[in-house]
């Protein structure tokens, strides 16, 4: 035998005997001893973490729309003075609101439900001062008010004046105000509807009102509603909730109602209505005897609809009622019920002329009504 044989007997044995080992140990998921590390694939190496990813268009308009707006709006605490056992005066919190500024003078714009039956008003800036507040003006019927604070013009920055006769449902909004008294919170949303009506605490309806999903909450009240450009196009004034807070529907005085409303507020601290001189029967009458129309049951004397020759309701010699005119158009926009007529008169000014069409004893005729004013101050 060649005596090389016994070596290489002896090899083969031993790879085999390796091979063996290698075996177990991957079995037991041992790592190889054996393997060389410099006969390894080049690492594939560890993902690097993405830099922060870069804010939407859409997110940077809203902060912007946030940043620039935030020291418009105010937040207006109500108290009122009572007296213990004692009769020493003691100063109770009725509540709080928000507000925003509308001009270099120092008048804040907040709801009248805001600021109803205070002995004193503060009133918080974006930049923490707080200044005393006093009511100059109110409009019950709208809900609004203005304060006047005496900070200087350069802690003042007034809020950028919408419309609101050109808004669309679906239309993006923001809210900015002091629910449940955490200042300066934003919440966003988008127009629910438009053309609503809501009732004012003078029992008045307050029309053309803002629908929103906008998160509104108690402390909102008197805030801003603002479209996608930082424009205020209402006052948020109410919600909808079995609970008091936030369920999904938020209501905003639109700001062409405020437009008209707070300039005169600031310079007479009451607002002049337009005035027609009829008192309207209630609508439950007009449907009991299913007609349709502004029923009239009584003319002031010497007002614009007596002068025009309207006729209310009167009687006959046995007690029974006749009905004198029904207002079934006014400006050629039809008439079905009471609010179809205040609507159209809600946005009219002492001054104004408006065609009444009227239906009496079967027969219609147009009448020019020239409409006077009358003075509503609610403080």
């Amino acid at each position: 035998m060649n005596k090389s044989s016994p070596i290489l007997i002896q090899f083969i044995f031993l790879v085999v005997l390796l091979s063996l080992l290698v075996t177990l140990l991957n079995m037991l998921g041992i790592p190889n001893p054996f393997y060389n590390p410099f006969s390894r694939p080049a690492a594939t190496p560890k993902p690097v973490a993405a830099p922060p990813s870069e804010l939407g268009a859409d997110e940077k308009a809203t902060i912007e729309v946030f940043k620039s707006t935030s020291p418009s709006v105010v937040f207006i605490i109500n108290t009122a003075y009572r007296r213990d056992f004692f009769m020493r005066a003691h100063e109770i919190p009725q509540g709080s609101g928000s507000g925003f500024i509308w001009d270099h003078d120092g008048h804040i714009v907040t709801n009248y439900h805001v600021v109803s039956g205070a002995d004193s008003i503060s009133v918080t800036l974006f930049d923490q001062t707080v200044w005393e507040g006093a009511v100059i003006g109110a409009d019950e019927d709208n809900d609004l008010a203005v304060v006047r604070i005496g900070a200087p013009k350069d802690r003042l920055q007034p809020v950028t004046i919408g419309s609101s006769k050109d808004l669309q449902v679906g239309q993006k909004v923001l809210a900015i105000g002091n629910p449940f008294g955490l200042d300066t919170t934003l919440t966003t949303g988008v127009i629910s509807a438009l053309g609503r009506t809501i009732t004012s605490m003078s029992d008045c309806t307050i029309f053309n009102v803002i629908q929103t999903d906008a998160a509104i909450n108690p402390g909102n009240s008197g805030g801003p509603l603002l479209d996608s450009f930082g424009r205020i196009i209402g006052v948020n004034t109410a919600i909808i909730s079995p609970s008091g807070a936030y369920s999904g529907i938020g209501f905003s005085v639109p700001i062409d109602t405020v437009n008209r409303v707070i300039p005169q507020l600031i310079a007479k601290g009451q607002t002049a209505k337009p005035f027609m001189g009829v008192i309207l029967m209630d609508d439950s009458f007009r449907r009991r005897f299913d007609l349709e129309g502004a029923i009239v049951g009584r003319v002031n004397a010497q007002s614009p609809a007596d002068r025009a020759g309207i006729v209310g309701m009167r009687s006959n010699r046995r007690g029974d009622f006749i009905l004198g005119d029904v207002i079934v158009a006014i400006d050629d926009q039809k008439v079905i019920e009471n609010d179809d007529l205040l609507k159209v008169l809600d946005g009219l000014s002492p001054g104004d002329e408006v065609i009444l069409r009227l239906r009496r004893d079967g027969e219609e005729r147009d009448v020019k009504v020239q409409l006077s004013s009358t003075v509503k101050s609610s403080f």
